[in-house]
């Protein structure tokens, strides 16, 4: 009985709207508001306002709620919907960035116009345009149990004077030399017998910044960062490197081929004095010849009458 008495209240009411709308069409009503937050009392920028309206699917014969009509907040927070259908039951939906979601359920005809059984007109049109007043949103914060930021170097680089490959994670070349890796970087031109050239030309070989004696065959290619590719060397580098330019092999920190290239380069620049010192010992003393014989990259002298102990000692 209450149902059917609210239903012929309704009634009444929108054939009384629809007089006062004219022409027999049903008047639109709008809501408006503002969207803050609830510690801070500031608006919330482009905070979303949907309208949905609960129907009957004509397919599965069920209730589902439909979108009639939505808007955005403004900077701070504002928000007016316009165009709304009168006699309808709507439930308002916001939501904003980082915020927990605010519904509420929400008609512009309420029973409380009807007075005797009479329909109160001002009432009605005064609730056309229904202030929703303030509408707090919570901030939805979620405590996550621990966070990795996985970060990489890019594949090249641009230096003032130099182009870097990062080749550490290239997997195309492990287990090879360092002349797999250069086979891989571009402008660099490797022939079938290992040789290296840049323009045509062959270039200067860098270890870490400093020339080195080593080959490429005996650098591991799973020791080695990354290739700077220095076709243009600045004056802090030897000019008689020609045109082709530097590659400098710069190779991972902290490694143990990184020290042993500098030992053995230092260990070669202390042969070549031995070695020098005695040439001259030979030249004085006409007993000794000192003769260079390569063997396995390491110099020694060889005996012509009977030379000291230490002078047969490889260097």
């Amino acid at each position: 009985m209450r149902n059917f008495i609210l239903v012929l209240a309704l009634f009444f009411t929108g054939s009384a709207i629809a007089q006062v709308g004219g022409n027999g069409q049903m008047p639109m009503g709008s809501i408006y508001g503002k969207v803050v937050d609830s510690a801070s009392g500031k608006g919330i920028d482009a905070a979303t306002i949907q309208l949905f309206q609960t129907k009957m699917d004509s397919t599965t014969q069920k209730q589902q709620e439909v979108l009639v009509t939505g808007a955005l907040a403004s900077a701070n927070g504002d928000f007016r919907v316009t165009g709304i259908p009168a006699m309808a039951q709507y439930k308002l939906v916001i939501s904003g960035l980082g915020h927990t979601t605010y519904s509420k359920a929400f008609s512009f005809i309420d029973r409380k116009m009807m007075t005797g059984g009479k329909v109160d007109m001002s009432a009605v049109m005064a609730a056309l345009d229904k202030d929703m007043g303030n509408i707090k949103l919570a901030a939805d914060v979620e405590v996550l149990q621990g966070v990795t930021v996985t970060g990489g170097k890019p594949a090249v680089q641009l230096g003032i004077d130099r182009k870097i490959y990062n080749v550490e994670n290239n997997l195309t070349s492990a287990g090879g030399t360092a002349t797999d890796v250069l086979k891989n970087v571009p402008s660099v031109n490797v022939d079938i017998d290992g040789n290296i050239s840049i323009r045509n030309a062959s270039p200067q070989i860098f270890v870490d910044g400093r020339p080195t004696t080593l080959t490429l065959d005996q650098i591991p290619a799973d020791q080695i960062a990354s290739v700077e590719v220095i076709t243009n060397p600045s004056a802090k580098f030897d000019a008689s490197g020609g045109t082709a330019g530097i590659l400098n092999i710069v190779l991972k920190k902290p490694g143990l081929l990184a020290t042993t290239v500098r030992c053995v380069q230092a260990l070669t620049n202390v042969g070549a004095i031995i070695l020098a010192a005695t040439s001259t010992f030979a030249r004085e003393n006409s007993t000794y010849l000192p003769m260079l014989v390569t063997t396995n990259a390491k110099p020694f002298l060889t005996e012509q009458q009977n030379a000291p102990p230490f002078l047969m000692t490889q260097l």
